[in-house]
């Protein structure tokens, strides 16, 4: 994460109670460099800023806000699961096309596009 992202993060308050030190610069432990690959891991998942604020708000309340915050992190695993299908599927078809390309190119079969009347061999 940049220092810029970082300091964003600290002054919306998704890093919580940052401590500073004697020249006023943020000083982060052990805890807080978890939460921050947590936040970090989080935004890679897709989650908004304000998603990121509500979950934030919900691990701030402790224990009694897991199973809200179970749900959450349900709701953003489906919509993940989601994404993988869509970009095998589009996976599939370029290797689709990439299998129907070799086989006009190897003259196995013929030429057939959507776009233009053709149906012909290469050669």
């Amino acid at each position: 994460m940049t220092y810029q992202g970082l300091k964003f993060y600290c002054n919306i308050g998704l890093v919580p109670n940052v401590k500073r030190d004697k020249n006023n610069c943020r000083v982060f432990d052990e805890r807080d460099i978890a939460w921050i690959k947590s936040l970090a891991c989080l935004k890679k998942c897709g989650m908004g800023i304000n998603e990121m604020k509500d979950y934030t708000a919900l691990c701030l309340q402790g224990v009694k806000t897991i199973n809200q915050r179970k749900e959450i992190l349900n709701n953003k695993r489906a919509e993940l699961l989601n994404k993988i299908k869509m970009l095998q599927d589009s996976i599939n078809y370029i290797d689709n096309k990439q299998k129907f390309y070799d086989q006009v190119l190897n003259g196995e079969t013929e030429y057939i596009s959507n776009l233009i009347p053709c149906n012909c061999k290469l050669n």
